[in-house]
Protein backbone atom coordinates (compact mmCIF):
# COMPACT_ATOMS: atom_id res chain seq x y z
CA UNK A 1 0.00 0.00 0.00
CA UNK A 2 2.85 2.34 0.79
CA UNK A 3 4.52 1.60 -2.56
CA UNK A 4 1.32 2.43 -4.48
CA UNK A 5 0.94 5.69 -2.60
CA UNK A 6 4.53 6.88 -3.17
CA UNK A 7 4.77 5.93 -6.84
CA UNK A 8 2.81 8.92 -8.24
CA UNK A 9 4.76 11.30 -6.02
CA UNK A 10 8.04 9.96 -7.32
CA UNK A 11 6.97 10.23 -10.95
CA UNK A 12 5.56 13.69 -10.41
CA UNK A 13 8.75 14.88 -8.76
CA UNK A 14 10.90 13.63 -11.60
CA UNK A 15 8.61 15.19 -14.18
CA UNK A 16 8.86 18.52 -12.45
CA UNK A 17 12.65 18.17 -12.31
CA UNK A 18 12.82 17.44 -16.06
CA UNK A 19 10.59 20.43 -16.78
CA UNK A 20 12.87 22.60 -14.66
CA UNK A 21 15.89 21.29 -16.55
CA UNK A 22 14.23 22.14 -19.88
CA UNK A 23 13.53 25.66 -18.65
CA UNK A 24 17.16 25.99 -17.52
CA UNK A 25 18.34 25.06 -20.98
CA UNK A 26 16.12 27.69 -22.57
CA UNK A 27 17.29 30.31 -20.08
CA UNK A 28 20.93 29.45 -20.85
CA UNK A 29 20.29 29.96 -24.57
CA UNK A 30 18.54 33.25 -23.89
CA UNK A 31 21.38 34.52 -21.72
CA UNK A 32 24.00 33.82 -24.38
CA UNK A 33 21.91 35.38 -27.11
CA UNK A 34 21.10 38.38 -24.96
CA UNK A 35 24.76 39.00 -24.10
CA UNK A 36 25.73 39.09 -27.79
CA UNK A 37 22.69 41.24 -28.63
CA UNK A 38 23.68 43.82 -26.01
CA UNK A 39 27.22 43.93 -27.38
CA UNK A 40 26.13 44.32 -31.01
CA UNK A 41 23.48 46.92 -30.22
CA UNK A 42 26.02 48.93 -28.21
CA UNK A 43 28.41 48.87 -31.18
CA UNK A 44 25.55 49.88 -33.51
CA UNK A 45 24.59 52.82 -31.31
CA UNK A 46 28.16 54.09 -31.06
CA UNK A 47 28.80 53.72 -34.80
CA UNK A 48 28.58 56.98 -36.85
CA UNK A 49 27.02 55.02 -39.74
CA UNK A 50 24.02 53.08 -38.34
CA UNK A 51 22.57 52.26 -41.76
CA UNK A 52 21.09 48.83 -41.01
CA UNK A 53 18.83 49.93 -38.16
CA UNK A 54 18.04 48.01 -34.97
CA UNK A 55 16.66 45.08 -36.95
CA UNK A 56 19.96 44.62 -38.74
CA UNK A 57 21.81 44.72 -35.40
CA UNK A 58 19.57 42.01 -33.96
CA UNK A 59 20.01 39.84 -37.06
CA UNK A 60 23.77 40.28 -36.74
CA UNK A 61 23.61 39.18 -33.09
CA UNK A 62 21.60 36.12 -34.05
CA UNK A 63 24.12 35.26 -36.77
CA UNK A 64 27.06 35.59 -34.37
CA UNK A 65 25.28 33.39 -31.82
CA UNK A 66 24.75 30.69 -34.44
CA UNK A 67 28.31 31.08 -35.68
CA UNK A 68 29.55 30.47 -32.12
CA UNK A 69 27.89 27.03 -32.28
CA UNK A 70 29.64 26.05 -35.51
CA UNK A 71 26.80 26.97 -37.86
CA UNK A 72 27.90 28.41 -41.22
CA UNK A 73 26.34 31.66 -42.36
CA UNK A 74 25.62 32.82 -45.92
CA UNK A 75 26.21 36.46 -46.85
CA UNK A 76 23.71 37.64 -49.42
CA UNK A 77 24.69 41.32 -49.73
CA UNK A 78 27.92 40.82 -51.70
CA UNK A 79 29.25 43.01 -54.50
CA UNK A 80 28.94 40.23 -57.04
CA UNK A 81 25.42 39.37 -55.99
CA UNK A 82 26.36 35.75 -55.40
CA UNK A 83 25.96 34.31 -51.90
CA UNK A 84 29.23 33.86 -50.07
CA UNK A 85 29.61 31.39 -47.17
CA UNK A 86 31.20 32.33 -43.85
CA UNK A 87 32.40 29.34 -41.86
CA UNK A 88 35.30 30.45 -39.63
CA UNK A 89 34.12 30.37 -36.01
CA UNK A 90 35.50 33.03 -33.62
CA UNK A 91 36.37 30.43 -31.01
CA UNK A 92 36.36 32.81 -28.06
CA UNK A 93 32.63 33.32 -28.63
CA UNK A 94 32.12 29.59 -28.09
CA UNK A 95 33.15 29.89 -24.44
CA UNK A 96 30.02 31.69 -23.26
CA UNK A 97 27.33 29.39 -24.78
CA UNK A 98 29.23 26.24 -23.84
CA UNK A 99 29.72 27.42 -20.27
CA UNK A 100 26.03 28.30 -19.92
CA UNK A 101 24.90 24.86 -21.11
CA UNK A 102 27.53 23.20 -18.93
CA UNK A 103 26.33 25.07 -15.88
CA UNK A 104 22.65 24.36 -16.56
CA UNK A 105 23.27 20.60 -16.75
CA UNK A 106 25.50 20.65 -13.69
CA UNK A 107 22.96 22.57 -11.59
CA UNK A 108 20.20 20.22 -12.69
CA UNK A 109 22.00 17.16 -11.32
CA UNK A 110 23.06 18.82 -8.09
CA UNK A 111 20.91 17.80 -5.16
CA UNK A 112 20.25 21.36 -3.89
CA UNK A 113 18.60 19.91 -0.81
CA UNK A 114 15.61 18.55 -2.72
CA UNK A 115 16.27 14.87 -2.05
CA UNK A 116 16.96 11.97 -4.37
CA UNK A 117 13.35 11.51 -5.49
CA UNK A 118 13.16 14.79 -7.39
CA UNK A 119 16.56 14.35 -8.99
CA UNK A 120 16.36 13.18 -12.63
CA UNK A 121 18.62 10.61 -14.17
CA UNK A 122 21.81 11.66 -15.90
CA UNK A 123 20.52 10.94 -19.39
CA UNK A 124 17.21 12.62 -18.65
CA UNK A 125 18.92 15.75 -17.35
CA UNK A 126 21.18 16.01 -20.40
CA UNK A 127 18.26 15.47 -22.78
CA UNK A 128 16.04 17.99 -20.99
CA UNK A 129 18.66 20.74 -20.86
CA UNK A 130 19.68 20.17 -24.48
CA UNK A 131 16.05 20.08 -25.57
CA UNK A 132 15.23 23.40 -23.98
CA UNK A 133 18.34 24.97 -25.48
CA UNK A 134 17.67 23.60 -28.96
CA UNK A 135 14.12 24.97 -28.92
CA UNK A 136 15.54 28.47 -28.62
CA UNK A 137 18.19 27.61 -31.21
CA UNK A 138 15.56 26.53 -33.72
CA UNK A 139 13.74 29.82 -33.23
CA UNK A 140 16.96 31.74 -33.83
CA UNK A 141 17.63 29.79 -37.05
CA UNK A 142 14.17 30.65 -38.33
CA UNK A 143 14.66 34.30 -37.38
CA UNK A 144 18.01 34.50 -39.18
CA UNK A 145 16.42 33.48 -42.49
CA UNK A 146 14.92 36.94 -42.85
CA UNK A 147 18.22 38.76 -42.34
CA UNK A 148 21.28 39.51 -44.44
CA UNK A 149 23.18 36.46 -43.07
CA UNK A 150 20.88 33.44 -42.90
CA UNK A 151 22.09 30.19 -41.39
CA UNK A 152 23.07 27.19 -43.45
CA UNK A 153 20.47 24.57 -42.61
CA UNK A 154 22.80 21.59 -43.05
CA UNK A 155 25.42 22.80 -40.60
CA UNK A 156 22.67 24.07 -38.27
CA UNK A 157 21.19 20.60 -38.08
CA UNK A 158 24.61 19.00 -37.56
CA UNK A 159 26.78 21.20 -35.37
CA UNK A 160 24.22 22.99 -33.20
CA UNK A 161 22.90 19.78 -31.56
CA UNK A 162 26.42 18.31 -31.31
CA UNK A 163 27.80 21.32 -29.45
CA UNK A 164 24.82 21.58 -27.10
CA UNK A 165 24.68 17.89 -26.23
CA UNK A 166 28.45 17.76 -25.74
CA UNK A 167 28.42 20.73 -23.37
CA UNK A 168 25.45 19.32 -21.43
CA UNK A 169 27.19 15.95 -21.14
CA UNK A 170 30.31 17.66 -19.80
CA UNK A 171 28.18 19.43 -17.20
CA UNK A 172 26.63 16.16 -16.09
CA UNK A 173 30.08 14.58 -15.87
CA UNK A 174 31.20 17.46 -13.65
CA UNK A 175 28.17 17.07 -11.40
CA UNK A 176 29.00 13.39 -10.92
CA UNK A 177 32.54 14.21 -9.78
CA UNK A 178 34.34 13.81 -13.11
CA UNK A 179 34.67 10.04 -12.91
CA UNK A 180 37.09 8.26 -15.19
CA UNK A 181 36.71 4.77 -16.64
CA UNK A 182 37.43 1.94 -14.23
CA UNK A 183 39.92 0.44 -16.64
CA UNK A 184 43.32 1.87 -15.82
CA UNK A 185 44.47 1.99 -19.45
CA UNK A 186 41.48 4.07 -20.56
CA UNK A 187 41.87 6.52 -17.67
CA UNK A 188 45.60 6.92 -18.37
CA UNK A 189 44.90 7.48 -22.07
CA UNK A 190 42.40 10.25 -21.26
CA UNK A 191 44.84 12.00 -18.93
CA UNK A 192 47.62 11.79 -21.48
CA UNK A 193 45.26 13.12 -24.17
CA UNK A 194 44.47 16.17 -22.08
CA UNK A 195 48.13 16.84 -21.34
CA UNK A 196 49.16 16.49 -24.98
CA UNK A 197 46.31 18.72 -26.15
CA UNK A 198 47.14 21.49 -23.69
CA UNK A 199 50.82 21.35 -24.62
CA UNK A 200 50.07 21.42 -28.35
CA UNK A 201 47.66 24.35 -28.19
CA UNK A 202 49.82 26.27 -25.73
CA UNK A 203 52.88 25.84 -27.93
CA UNK A 204 50.88 26.91 -30.99
CA UNK A 205 49.76 30.05 -29.18
CA UNK A 206 53.35 30.88 -28.24
CA UNK A 207 54.57 30.35 -31.81
CA UNK A 208 51.80 32.54 -33.22
CA UNK A 209 52.42 35.27 -30.64
CA UNK A 210 56.14 35.34 -31.45
CA UNK A 211 55.39 35.64 -35.16
CA UNK A 212 52.86 38.43 -34.52
CA UNK A 213 55.38 40.32 -32.41
CA UNK A 214 57.96 39.89 -35.19
CA UNK A 215 55.52 41.46 -37.68
CA UNK A 216 54.14 44.06 -35.28
CA UNK A 217 54.56 46.90 -37.80
CA UNK A 218 52.46 45.21 -40.49
CA UNK A 219 49.78 44.27 -37.91
CA UNK A 220 49.52 47.86 -36.66
CA UNK A 221 49.23 49.20 -40.20
CA UNK A 222 46.44 46.74 -41.00
CA UNK A 223 44.60 47.62 -37.80
CA UNK A 224 44.78 51.35 -38.48
CA UNK A 225 43.61 50.92 -42.08
CA UNK A 226 40.44 49.00 -41.26
CA UNK A 227 38.65 51.75 -39.34
CA UNK A 228 39.30 55.39 -38.62
CA UNK A 229 36.83 56.17 -35.84
CA UNK A 230 37.13 54.80 -32.33
CA UNK A 231 33.94 52.73 -32.47
CA UNK A 232 35.17 50.88 -35.54
CA UNK A 233 38.56 50.26 -33.95
CA UNK A 234 36.92 48.88 -30.83
CA UNK A 235 34.87 46.52 -32.98
CA UNK A 236 37.98 45.35 -34.84
CA UNK A 237 39.81 44.88 -31.53
CA UNK A 238 36.97 42.74 -30.18
CA UNK A 239 37.04 40.63 -33.34
CA UNK A 240 40.80 40.17 -32.95
CA UNK A 241 40.34 39.00 -29.36
CA UNK A 242 37.61 36.57 -30.44
CA UNK A 243 39.96 35.05 -33.04
CA UNK A 244 42.95 34.55 -30.73
CA UNK A 245 42.10 30.86 -30.03
CA UNK A 246 41.91 30.35 -33.80
CA UNK A 247 45.42 31.75 -33.99
CA UNK A 248 46.62 29.15 -31.47
CA UNK A 249 45.10 26.31 -33.53
CA UNK A 250 46.71 27.69 -36.69
CA UNK A 251 50.09 27.79 -34.93
CA UNK A 252 49.69 24.19 -33.79
CA UNK A 253 48.74 23.10 -37.32
CA UNK A 254 51.79 24.91 -38.67
CA UNK A 255 54.12 23.06 -36.28
CA UNK A 256 52.48 19.70 -36.98
CA UNK A 257 53.53 19.89 -40.62
CA UNK A 258 50.39 20.19 -42.77
CA UNK A 259 50.15 23.92 -42.10
CA UNK A 260 47.13 25.85 -43.36
CA UNK A 261 45.72 27.09 -46.63
CA UNK A 262 45.52 30.79 -47.54
CA UNK A 263 43.00 30.39 -50.30
CA UNK A 264 42.65 27.63 -52.83
CA UNK A 265 46.06 28.27 -54.36
CA UNK A 266 48.38 28.86 -51.38
CA UNK A 267 49.75 26.69 -48.59
CA UNK A 268 51.92 27.72 -45.61
CA UNK A 269 54.10 25.03 -43.98
CA UNK A 270 57.43 25.08 -42.12
CA UNK A 271 59.10 24.24 -45.43
CA UNK A 272 57.92 27.52 -46.93
CA UNK A 273 54.99 29.44 -48.39
CA UNK A 274 53.86 28.01 -51.71
CA UNK A 275 51.46 29.68 -54.13
CA UNK A 276 49.82 33.09 -54.23
CA UNK A 277 47.89 33.73 -51.01
CA UNK A 278 44.62 35.67 -51.03
CA UNK A 279 44.91 37.67 -47.83
CA UNK A 280 42.32 40.24 -46.78
CA UNK A 281 43.71 43.09 -44.68
CA UNK A 282 43.50 41.96 -41.06
CA UNK A 283 45.94 42.37 -38.12
CA UNK A 284 46.25 38.67 -37.26
CA UNK A 285 47.04 37.74 -40.86
CA UNK A 286 50.16 39.90 -40.68
CA UNK A 287 51.76 37.15 -38.54
CA UNK A 288 51.85 34.76 -41.53
CA UNK A 289 55.32 33.72 -42.72
CA UNK A 290 56.87 35.48 -45.65
CA UNK A 291 57.06 33.89 -49.07
CA UNK A 292 59.90 31.63 -50.12
CA UNK A 293 61.55 28.62 -48.58
CA UNK A 294 61.47 28.10 -44.85
CA UNK A 295 64.53 28.62 -42.68
CA UNK A 296 65.59 27.13 -39.38
CA UNK A 297 63.42 29.70 -37.61
CA UNK A 298 60.33 28.22 -39.27
CA UNK A 299 61.51 24.68 -38.57
CA UNK A 300 61.65 25.34 -34.82
CA UNK A 301 57.85 25.23 -34.84
CA UNK A 302 58.17 21.43 -35.00
CA UNK A 303 59.33 21.53 -31.37
CA UNK A 304 55.71 22.10 -30.33
CA UNK A 305 54.27 18.72 -31.45
CA UNK A 306 57.51 17.02 -30.40
CA UNK A 307 57.16 18.32 -26.85
CA UNK A 308 53.48 17.39 -26.81
CA UNK A 309 54.18 13.83 -27.94
CA UNK A 310 57.03 13.41 -25.44
CA UNK A 311 54.94 14.61 -22.49
CA UNK A 312 52.04 12.48 -23.63
CA UNK A 313 54.19 9.35 -23.81
CA UNK A 314 55.87 10.16 -20.51
CA UNK A 315 52.50 10.41 -18.79
CA UNK A 316 51.48 7.01 -20.11
CA UNK A 317 54.85 5.45 -19.23
CA UNK A 318 54.72 6.63 -15.62
CA UNK A 319 51.31 4.99 -15.20
CA UNK A 320 52.37 1.73 -16.90
CA UNK A 321 55.12 0.44 -14.61
CA UNK A 322 53.12 -2.67 -13.75
CA UNK A 323 51.61 -3.19 -17.22
CA UNK A 324 52.84 -5.26 -20.09
CA UNK A 325 54.59 -3.66 -23.03
CA UNK A 326 51.60 -4.39 -25.25
CA UNK A 327 49.16 -2.59 -22.94
CA UNK A 328 51.54 0.35 -22.66
CA UNK A 329 51.86 0.71 -26.42
CA UNK A 330 48.11 0.42 -26.95
CA UNK A 331 47.43 3.04 -24.27
CA UNK A 332 49.90 5.48 -25.81
CA UNK A 333 48.39 4.85 -29.24
CA UNK A 334 44.90 5.45 -27.85
CA UNK A 335 46.05 8.76 -26.36
CA UNK A 336 47.44 9.74 -29.76
CA UNK A 337 44.13 8.92 -31.46
CA UNK A 338 42.17 10.87 -28.85
CA UNK A 339 44.37 13.93 -29.20
CA UNK A 340 44.15 13.67 -33.00
CA UNK A 341 40.35 13.57 -32.89
CA UNK A 342 40.13 16.72 -30.75
CA UNK A 343 42.66 18.55 -32.91
CA UNK A 344 40.69 17.62 -36.03
CA UNK A 345 37.49 19.09 -34.55
CA UNK A 346 39.26 22.28 -33.47
CA UNK A 347 40.90 22.63 -36.88
CA UNK A 348 37.53 22.29 -38.58
CA UNK A 349 36.15 25.08 -36.39
CA UNK A 350 39.20 27.33 -36.71
CA UNK A 351 39.19 27.16 -40.49
CA UNK A 352 36.59 27.27 -43.20
CA UNK A 353 35.37 29.44 -46.04
CA UNK A 354 35.57 33.22 -45.98
CA UNK A 355 33.79 33.64 -49.26
CA UNK A 356 33.47 32.12 -52.68
CA UNK A 357 36.19 31.42 -55.22
CA UNK A 358 39.70 31.50 -53.84
CA UNK A 359 38.49 32.20 -50.29
CA UNK A 360 36.42 29.03 -50.14
CA UNK A 361 39.28 27.25 -48.34
CA UNK A 362 40.96 29.15 -45.53
CA UNK A 363 42.81 27.79 -42.52
CA UNK A 364 43.99 24.30 -41.49
CA UNK A 365 42.47 21.21 -43.10
CA UNK A 366 40.89 19.15 -40.34
CA UNK A 367 41.76 15.66 -41.55
CA UNK A 368 45.36 16.56 -42.31
CA UNK A 369 46.03 18.06 -38.88
CA UNK A 370 44.26 15.17 -37.15
CA UNK A 371 46.29 12.58 -39.05
CA UNK A 372 49.53 14.46 -38.33
CA UNK A 373 48.73 14.54 -34.61
CA UNK A 374 48.15 10.78 -34.56
CA UNK A 375 51.39 10.23 -36.47
CA UNK A 376 53.41 12.31 -34.02
CA UNK A 377 51.90 10.43 -31.09
CA UNK A 378 52.54 7.02 -32.67
CA UNK A 379 56.13 7.71 -33.77
CA UNK A 380 57.27 9.62 -30.69
CA UNK A 381 54.77 9.05 -27.90
CA UNK A 382 54.73 5.24 -28.06
CA UNK A 383 58.55 4.78 -27.87
CA UNK A 384 58.76 7.34 -25.07
CA UNK A 385 56.06 5.51 -23.12
CA UNK A 386 57.86 2.19 -23.51
CA UNK A 387 61.17 3.74 -22.51
CA UNK A 388 59.74 5.40 -19.39
CA UNK A 389 58.06 2.12 -18.44
CA UNK A 390 61.34 0.21 -18.82
CA UNK A 391 63.22 2.83 -16.81
CA UNK A 392 60.68 2.66 -14.00
CA UNK A 393 60.87 -1.14 -13.84
CA UNK A 394 64.65 -1.31 -13.47
CA UNK A 395 66.08 -2.91 -10.29
CA UNK A 396 68.86 -0.81 -8.76
CA UNK A 397 72.02 -2.72 -7.91
CA UNK A 398 73.11 -2.52 -4.27
CA UNK A 399 76.29 -0.54 -3.82
CA UNK A 400 78.92 -2.08 -1.46
CA UNK A 401 79.61 0.19 1.47
CA UNK A 402 83.28 0.65 2.52
CA UNK A 403 84.04 -1.06 5.84
CA UNK A 404 86.45 0.89 8.08
CA UNK A 405 89.44 -0.87 9.57
CA UNK A 406 88.15 -0.51 13.14
CA UNK A 407 84.90 -2.29 12.19
CA UNK A 408 86.79 -5.54 11.53
CA UNK A 409 87.59 -5.83 15.27
CA UNK A 410 84.46 -6.76 17.17
CA UNK A 411 83.69 -7.76 20.70
CA UNK A 412 85.65 -6.81 23.81
CA UNK A 413 88.82 -6.23 21.83
CA UNK A 414 87.25 -3.28 20.02
CA UNK A 415 86.06 -1.75 23.29
CA UNK A 416 89.49 -2.25 24.88
CA UNK A 417 91.11 -0.53 21.92
CA UNK A 418 88.80 2.48 22.30
CA UNK A 419 89.49 2.78 26.02
CA UNK A 420 93.22 2.36 25.53
CA UNK A 421 93.18 5.22 23.05
CA UNK A 422 91.34 7.44 25.55
CA UNK A 423 93.80 6.70 28.41
CA UNK A 424 91.20 5.08 30.67
CA UNK A 425 91.27 1.42 31.71
CA UNK A 426 87.74 0.02 32.18
CA UNK A 427 86.81 -2.97 34.24
CA UNK A 428 85.83 -5.68 31.83
CA UNK A 429 82.44 -7.30 32.23
CA UNK A 430 81.76 -11.00 32.44
CA UNK A 431 82.96 -13.12 29.58
CA UNK A 432 80.33 -15.29 27.84
CA UNK A 433 80.80 -19.02 28.39
CA UNK A 434 82.52 -20.93 25.71
CA UNK A 435 80.81 -23.70 23.80
CA UNK A 436 81.11 -27.11 25.53
CA UNK A 437 83.49 -29.59 24.05
CA UNK A 438 81.60 -32.76 23.05
CA UNK A 439 84.65 -34.92 23.81
CA UNK A 440 85.12 -33.74 27.44
CA UNK A 441 81.70 -33.40 29.08
CA UNK A 442 83.24 -33.25 32.58
CA UNK A 443 85.19 -30.12 31.68
CA UNK A 444 82.09 -28.63 30.09
CA UNK A 445 80.14 -29.11 33.32
CA UNK A 446 82.93 -27.63 35.39
CA UNK A 447 83.12 -24.58 33.15
CA UNK A 448 79.35 -23.98 33.24
CA UNK A 449 79.84 -21.23 35.83
CA UNK A 450 82.27 -18.65 34.48
CA UNK A 451 85.03 -17.54 36.76
CA UNK A 452 85.26 -13.87 37.60
CA UNK A 453 87.70 -12.12 35.34
CA UNK A 454 91.05 -11.18 36.66
CA UNK A 455 91.71 -7.58 37.49
CA UNK A 456 93.95 -5.78 35.07
CA UNK A 457 97.52 -5.43 36.02
CA UNK A 458 98.43 -2.05 37.26
CA UNK A 459 100.64 -0.17 34.95
CA UNK A 460 103.24 2.40 35.80
CA UNK A 461 100.62 5.18 35.84
CA UNK A 462 97.85 3.32 37.70
CA UNK A 463 97.42 3.62 41.50
CA UNK A 464 99.19 6.92 42.04
CA UNK A 465 97.89 8.97 44.95
CA UNK A 466 97.89 12.21 43.00
CA UNK A 467 95.91 10.72 40.10
CA UNK A 468 92.12 11.10 40.68
CA UNK A 469 91.46 8.48 37.96
CA UNK A 470 94.06 5.97 39.19
CA UNK A 471 91.41 3.42 40.24
CA UNK A 472 88.76 2.32 37.77
CA UNK A 473 85.94 3.77 39.90
CA UNK A 474 87.79 6.66 41.57
CA UNK A 475 85.85 9.61 40.13
CA UNK A 476 86.04 13.00 41.80
CA UNK A 477 82.33 13.44 41.05
CA UNK A 478 81.41 10.03 42.51
CA UNK A 479 79.15 9.17 39.54
CA UNK A 480 81.35 6.73 37.68
CA UNK A 481 80.46 3.82 39.90
CA UNK A 482 77.30 3.18 37.95
CA UNK A 483 78.98 3.76 34.60
CA UNK A 484 79.64 0.72 32.48
CA UNK A 485 81.01 0.92 28.94
CA UNK A 486 78.62 -0.04 26.13
CA UNK A 487 80.99 -2.64 24.81
CA UNK A 488 80.97 -4.47 28.15
CA UNK A 489 77.24 -4.56 28.82
CA UNK A 490 76.07 -8.13 29.45
CA UNK A 491 74.17 -9.89 26.69
CA UNK A 492 70.68 -11.31 27.12
CA UNK A 493 72.02 -14.76 27.97
CA UNK A 494 74.66 -13.54 30.45
CA UNK A 495 74.04 -12.89 34.14
CA UNK A 496 74.40 -9.31 35.21
CA UNK A 497 77.65 -8.48 37.00
CA UNK A 498 77.36 -7.71 40.69
CA UNK A 499 77.64 -4.08 41.62
CA UNK A 500 80.96 -2.96 43.09
CA UNK A 501 81.18 -2.83 46.87
CA UNK A 502 80.59 0.43 48.59
CA UNK A 503 83.69 2.17 49.66
CA UNK A 504 83.99 4.31 52.67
Amino acid sequence: MTHVTEHPLVQGGRSAALATACVRGGVAAGLGLGALAVLVVAAWISSPYPDSGPGGALHLAAGLWLLAHGVDLVRTDTLSGLPAPLGIVPMLLVVLPVWLVHRAARDTLDADGRGDRSRPSTGGAVAAVAGGYLLVGAAVVVYSESGPMPADLITAGLWLPAVVVGAAGAGAWTALGRPLPEQRQAAAALRATGLGLVTLLGGGAVAAAVSLAWHAGEAQAAYAGLAGEWSGRVAVLLLVLALLPNMAVWGAAYGLGPGFTLGTGALATPLGLAGDPALPPFPLLAALPDGGRGTWIHWTAAAVPLAAAVLQGRRVGRSARTWTARDTALTALGAAWGCGAVVAVLSGAAGGPLGSGRLSAFGPVWWQTGAATVLWGACVGVPVALGVRAWGRRVPRPKPLPVPAEASVVGPAAGAAKWAASGLVPVPGPVPPSAPDPETPEEAQSDATPAPPAAPEAGPDVGRADDPYSAPYDDPYDDAAAFEPYDYLPAAWEPASPPPPDRA
